[in-house]
């Protein structure tokens, strides 16, 4: 009998290391890396381009519902194609960081991207991560991480990350944007930022993408091995 593919769910506040955690795991089993946070970005760029006055118009359900988003593996990465166009650079603008927890908390953008999670992700070999895979789009994912880092940590990585698009950003401005980003996840009506119970919590904020990486792959291969004595 060959082995159940693992659904692994990751989710944590912005910046706290998920994404990279996330891709270099999926290398690293051999399986999918979905990043649900470019998801949303791609949508928010797509509502910013409109031009809708606002987060709150009725027609951002029927946006939502009529965009298609992939992920695609590209030499080592994942390429965000929105309607068929590369919006992996345009997506991580900071006008785009700004908007994306407000156009995140809407109903109708939430159920869009929920049901296309999990049709991606429905068969296994899947490495996740999001903000609310292991409470609302896989409760019953095999291997449930919870990554945090401290403000300072957080800010830190995102000003590296801008700083190598050439876009140069004051510290205490990201901690300030962080900090607001953290409160309207964790606040919001749908799908709200928070820790499901039977979540593993890891740390970051003192350890090297390495460590990060080999953590979460020591959970997957322990699941594995549960599954192989059942």
């Amino acid at each position: 009998m060959s082995r159940k593919k693992l659904i692994i769910a990751i989710d944590g506040p912005a910046a706290s290391g998920k994404s990279t955690t996330a891709k270099l795991v999926a290398q690293r089993l051999g399986y999918l890396h979905i990043d649900t946070g470019a998801m949303y970005r791609a949508l928010t760029l797509k509502i910013l381009r409109s031009g809708l006055d606002g987060f709150y118009s009725k027609k951002i359900g029927a946006i939502a519902e009529t965009t298609r988003i992939e992920l695609v593996p590209a030499n080592g990465s994942l390429k965000v194609l929105l309607d068929g166009e590369d919006v992996t650079e345009q997506i991580r603008s900071p006008e785009v960081t700004i908007a994306v927890s407000s156009v995140s908390t809407l109903r109708d953008v939430r159920q869009a991207m929920v049901r296309e999670q999990r049709r991606l992700g429905k068969d296994g070999g899947v490495v996740l991560e999001g903000r609310d895979l292991g409470t609302v789009v896989f409760p019953d994912a095999d291997v449930k991480i919870f990554m945090v880092a401290s403000i300072e940590a957080r800010a830190r990585r995102r000003q590296q990350e801008l700083l190598e698009k050439g876009i140069r950003t004051d510290l205490e401005t990201l901690m300030n944007e962080i900090r607001e980003r953290d409160e309207k996840d964790s606040s919001r009506d749908e799908s709200p930022l928070r820790k499901a119970d039977d979540a593993i919590v890891l740390d970051t904020s003192d350890l090297t993408i390495d460590e990060q990486v080999e953590f979460v792959v020591r959970k997957a291969q322990e699941k594995l091995a549960e599954q192989d004595n059942a």
